[in-house]
């Protein structure tokens, strides 16, 4: 092994892969190495627009934050985004190439091999050490023979591999040694060290199952990292941010929990602001009382609008804005705000044309080209409530396809690059944008929660802002250090060099 490269595998998914890359790439930052992330495939719905307007998978988005580089599609070259159960939009270099169903990817896998490796070797010649992150498990022997992201991967790279257990669930050791044991004798000795996740309890218990999962596997076990609760930005929907309670703030802001929910780390700092309960909605019931609600974006708005409409949230949003409620939509949450939303060649959804929520005074028409930008906005509003943020410059990103044609009732509120963008209604409080990142900075989430507070009679909020950039960069350093005191980072190092690491240094949290 050419000591250029170190892979984590998991047993499962969300055993904590990403986040352990992560803690692992600001680690070797810290210690003065130039390094990046890499993942061949990933599959999640929160992606990521890169300086180049190129699409790729937000975790590694993250990864590159905590390696200290700008993302790149260098770092993540295949993207799936799941359009329904069983297809999904491929995303290739950072521009989709169609929609497959599995069977079709399946068949198309090999043609992605060679540019996987172009890209990697790129990728690698330009710094010290990668951080290779699989997916799924690598013992899942039915789609071994198309596998480009876990052995296969490791073989490309000639990379050592460190397996993840997540311990929270129950019964990691047989997940541990039943990977292990479904691995080919070569991919096993590529298995250079076991890292178990999420701990909670005492050490000394763990610790008779660590010494025989060593002896039955000849593996050393490198650290136990405890459950940490630490707020990390989401990869995708498997996240427990979702089932959170909204707390007891006097404002309620309720995020619709759509089917194909994307990128909704746009709403991660809406909690940062005091006395603001925020939480995720998927029931009509859970509106109630709600001061605020958000629609986020979406992979397939039309069929998420008809979600909305088969569970009566559709008319319990209506019903909220017609009363005078807050209503605000993100991307595909924007475009069902209008009120017909058109998709004649199936670019997006199955069902070719819906009436919207009517909510603002625009139709949306679909067409395959996607938008991927990033983009730079600018509140031009010299009345009412977000007067006093005109000239605000907000910066984000768009990812969508589909394009909106205004009506007279529109009242625009923001521009991108001097251009129409954000709109909002005549009374001021139902207002929509395809401006991911919107609340990053907190100006406009403070200035909107102020306008229901004095609707309520509450006093203006008035703390310092947190920005998402505090919120980004806070927990990685955070993270970073749990890890490092939890994970044996000079046999890290050493298996990163092409070394190898004997059983038994790790002894009731200490390194032997």
């Amino acid at each position: 092994m050419r000591g250029k490269s170190l892979m984590f595998m998991g047993t499962a998914s969300s055993v904590g892969k990403s986040t352990l890359c992560a803690a692992v790439l600001r680690i070797m930052r810290q210690d003065g190495l130039r390094v990046a992330p890499f993942k061949s495939q990933n599959m999640a719905l929160n992606s990521f627009a890169t300086s180049e307007g190129l699409e790729m998978g937000r975790a590694q988005a993250t990864q590159a934050r905590a390696a200290g580089v700008e993302p790149s599609v260098r770092m993540n070259p295949v993207l799936l985004k799941p359009t329904s159960d069983c297809r999904s939009q491929v995303i290739v270099r950072g521009k989709p190439v169609g929609t497959m169903s599995a069977m079709e990817y399946e068949a198309y896998k090999p043609t992605l091999r060679k540019m996987i490796r172009e890209i990697y070797e790129d990728l690698e010649k330009d710094v010290d050490a990668v951080v290779i992150e699989g997916a799924g498990s690598p013992a899942e022997i039915n789609l071994k023979l198309g596998d480009i992201v876990n052995m296969s991967m490791a073989q490309t790279a000639d990379a050592p591999v460190i397996l993840i257990g997540d311990i929270n669930p129950g019964g990691v050791f047989a997940a541990l040694y039943g990977t292990v044991m479904l691995l080919d004798e070569d991919e096993r000795r590529r298995v250079k060290g076991i890292v178990i996740n999420k701990f909670r309890g005492d050490l000394k218990i763990l610790e008779p199952g660590l010494d025989m999962l060593e002896e039955l596997l000849g593996i050393p076990v490198l650290g136990v990292i405890p459950w940490m609760e630490i707020d990390l930005e989401d990869e995708d929907s498997l996240t427990g941010r979702f089932m959170k309670p909204g707390g007891e703030g006097r404002v309620r802001a309720a995020i619709l929990r759509l089917p194909h929910i994307a990128n909704f780390t746009d709403f991660n700092p809406l909690a940062m602001e005091e006395d603001v309960s925020v939480y995720y909605a998927s029931r009509a019931s859970d509106l109630e009382g709600a001061d605020i609600i958000l629609l986020p974006g979406t992979k397939n708005t039309i069929e998420d609008l008809n979600w909305l409409r088969q569970r009566g949230l559709a008319e319990t949003v209506v019903r909220h804005a017609r009363n005078g409620g807050m209503v605000v939509g993100v991307c595909g949450g924007y475009q069902m705000l209008g009120r017909m939303l058109r998709d004649p060649g199936c670019a997006e959804s199955r069902i070719p044309e819906m009436a919207g929520l009517g909510l603002l005074d625009f139709d949306v028409a679909f067409h395959e080209e996607k938008r991927t930008v990033q983009a730079v906005g600018t509140i031009d509003c010299h009345e009412g409530w977000l007067g006093e943020l005109n000239g605000l410059r907000l910066e984000g990103y768009e990812i969508h396809s589909g394009t909106n044609a205004f009506g007279k009732d529109c009242v625009p509120f923001l521009r991108l690059d001097g251009r129409v963008d954000g709109v909002m209604n005549r009374q001021g409080n139902v207002l929509g944008t395809y401006l991911h990142g919107l609340f990053d900075s907190g100006a406009l989430w403070r200035a909107l929660v102020n306008r229901v507070r004095a609707q309520k009679g509450l006093g203006a909020a008035d703390g310092a802002l947190v920005s998402m950039e505090e919120l980004r960069e806070r927990p990685l350093d955070q993270l970073a250090d749990v890890v490092r005191q939890n994970l044996d980072m000079e046999a890290v190092y050493r298996i990163l060099r092409g070394g190898d690491v004997a059983c038994g240094r790790w002894k009731g949290g200490e390194k032997a």
